[in-house]
């Protein structure tokens, strides 16, 4: 998703050369297409044809994206973990220093 909210609309051969150009484990084409694909119908991307290609760009912002991620992953913990889970995060909000912990409320309430 970094390279896409980079880029704003790629095709998937640009966005495995760049992906495959930052990394030793050269991954190939269809495993790009096949992340591609699901994440289209996930609704997380946009395609758009050009000729013969296909461009994608993010169907939501790197914000938007990483509210829902966020959710999700705090509610799966609470709904494994229960009270535990929610006991830890308090205790690591009361470590934080106090303008950290001003800016998470702020955050919290959408401000």
């Amino acid at each position: 998703m970094e390279e896409l909210w980079t880029a704003g609309e790629i095709s998937v051969r640009d966005l495995m050369r760049a992906v495959n150009a930052r990394t030793t484990k050269q991954r190939a084409y269809t495993t790009f297409l096949t992340t591609v694909h699901r994440l289209a119908q996930k609704g997380l991307l946009s395609r758009r044809r050009r000729g013969k290609a296909d461009l994608y760009s993010p169907a939501v912002t790197r914000d938007a994206y990483l509210e829902a991620r966020t959710r999700a992953e705090v509610v799966a913990l609470v709904d494994q973990f229960g009270e535990q889970a929610l006991a830890h995060f308090a205790r690591h909000i009361e470590e934080l220093d106090p303008d950290r912990r001003r800016a998470l409320r702020d955050l919290a309430r959408g401000e």
